[in-house]
């Protein structure tokens, strides 16, 4: 049985990684995950996959233990992602496939089963469809991604290479009955730069700069007050008013108050049956 182990339960700490968001990883395991699943769902999913389940979607890193596996690589953009998995998953799927949908959730000793081209073809036509899954995913989570066209798979021709130690893999879990396999997913630099980049906050992407701030005697408000006239008249005078009566006065310039304080004078005028202040003057 080939086994892979990962070193997904410590993580070390990789300087170059440094404020990116590697702490939202789950969060783009868990939205893979979801694609995974309605993908197999799929007409397309279901004629190979129909008999599996998945059960977990999760990062991880490559340490340089792992047992030497067929990879495939596909070119995805600027990026590549290359895709292995276990052959007891391959010829579960190979039985269900080409068996009439049987056999598939019990475990096949791989041993005793020799590699045939149609086993290899498969292979492949699996790599192409679940890488496809990956990088929609990475390609809708970039900044203006959302709907846009798949990225372009292209399969690279070196088998068989093992990625190095320390890429970043997407491990899935899948379930058949009794038989249990896990499916890889590696990704070179520049896609799991992409994947960071669709994870950051949108304050981190650049899009939108934030506008500079305006000077302090610019944003600070103060309310004016302009008195527009003053007059004395005595007590007497002031009581002895009547509803009608007029009081004679007359427009000069105005003062400007702050609260209580003499800040200007200003002219009064007439502009479209208003009245408005002009001609300001210092307080002497």
């Amino acid at each position: 049985m080939t086994n892979i182990q990962t070193t997904a339960q410590h993580q070390v700490l990789d300087p170059c990684l440094l404020g990116r968001p590697v702490h939202r990883l789950p969060h783009f395991a868990a939205q893979l995950r979801d694609d995974l699943i309605a993908a197999l769902r799929q007409p397309a999913g279901r004629r190979y996959w129909g008999a599996f389940e998945v059960e977990h979607v999760a990062f991880a890193r490559l340490d340089g233990s792992e047992q030497r596996l067929r990879w495939q690589r596909y070119a995805a953009g600027a990026g590549s992602i290359a895709f292995a998995l276990e052959r007891k998953v391959l010829l579960a799927v190979l039985d269900f496939r080409y068996g009439r949908g049987k056999g598939a959730d019990t475990p096949i000793d791989e041993n005793k089963v020799r590699v045939t081209a149609t086993e290899e073809r498969l292979s492949v036509v699996l790599g192409q469809q679940l890488a496809q899954v990956v990088a929609n995913r990475i390609a809708a989570n970039l900044p203006g991604g959302q709907g846009a066209p798949a990225l372009a798979l292209i399969p690279v021709n070196a088998p068989g290479a093992m990625p190095g130690k320390g890429t970043w893999i997407v491990t899935m879990n899948v379930r058949a009955g009794e038989n249990v396999g896990t499916v890889w997913f590696a990704l070179d630099k520049n896609l799991m730069s992409d994947v960071l980049h669709g994870l950051s906050p949108e304050r981190d992407t650049g899009s939108k700069s934030p506008k500079p701030a305006a000077p302090l005697p610019q944003r600070l408000q103060v309310s004016l007050n302009g008195r527009l006239v003053s007059k004395e008249v005595t007590l007497g005078s002031l009581f002895d008013l009547k509803v009608g009566d007029v009081i004679p006065v007359s427009l000069h310039r105005a003062d400007v108050m702050l609260e209580e304080s003499r800040l200007f004078t200003a002219a009064v005028t007439e502009h479209k049956g208003k009245l408005c202040l002009t001609s300001f003057e210092d307080v002497e």
